[in-house]
């Protein structure tokens, strides 16, 4: 069947089985590799895209169910060669090791911060829950996080 996505702010379309998850999508028909295959499960977040604003676990998401809908990815928070404050907290403040978890950690923080634009460190944890880092990085993950939402909010009251 054929689907129209937005991914990106690019409207794509596939030619796919309606049940084939969205990650698989992305990454081999789309050639989006920044999202990640994590668990197959939908639980440890690594390939987390936001969808209509929201963190969703593209593993688990049949294509059908996001045809039409505006798909972000890891590749679409940047603006050209300009980073999302959130990607470029995660690189100030190292808040990674192997690296594998970032795309979704950054994915789902962006929504947090488009939420909630100076979350507590209980806010985020809480939102971030549902994103395992395996390197247990998590401090540096709420430093990140705490430093893009001070970005954005001297960008905001500039």
């Amino acid at each position: 069947m054929a689907f129209t996505l937005v991914v990106n702010g690019t409207e794509q379309r596939v030619n796919v089985e309606p049940e084939k998850p969205l990650l698989y999508v992305l990454r081999d028909d789309l050639t989006l590799t920044g999202t990640k295959y994590g668990c197959g499960e939908g639980q440890c977040g690594a390939c987390t895209v936001l969808v209509d604003g929201s963190p969703e676990r593209s593993c688990r998401l049949p294509v059908s169910s996001a045809a039409g809908k505006k798909i972000t990815t890891i590749e679409g928070l940047s603006h050209g060669e300009k980073l999302h404050p959130i990607q470029q907290a995660f690189l100030d403040v190292e808040a990674f090791q192997c690296a594998y978890c970032t795309s979704g950690m950054i994915v789902s923080a962006a929504a947090l911060l488009e939420r909630t634009p100076n979350p507590s460190d209980q806010q985020i944890i809480s939102h971030m829950d549902g994103n395992i880092c395996r390197c247990g990085v998590y401090a540096r993950i709420i430093e990140a996080v705490h430093r893009a939402a001070a970005i954005l909010g001297r960008a905001q009251n500039a």
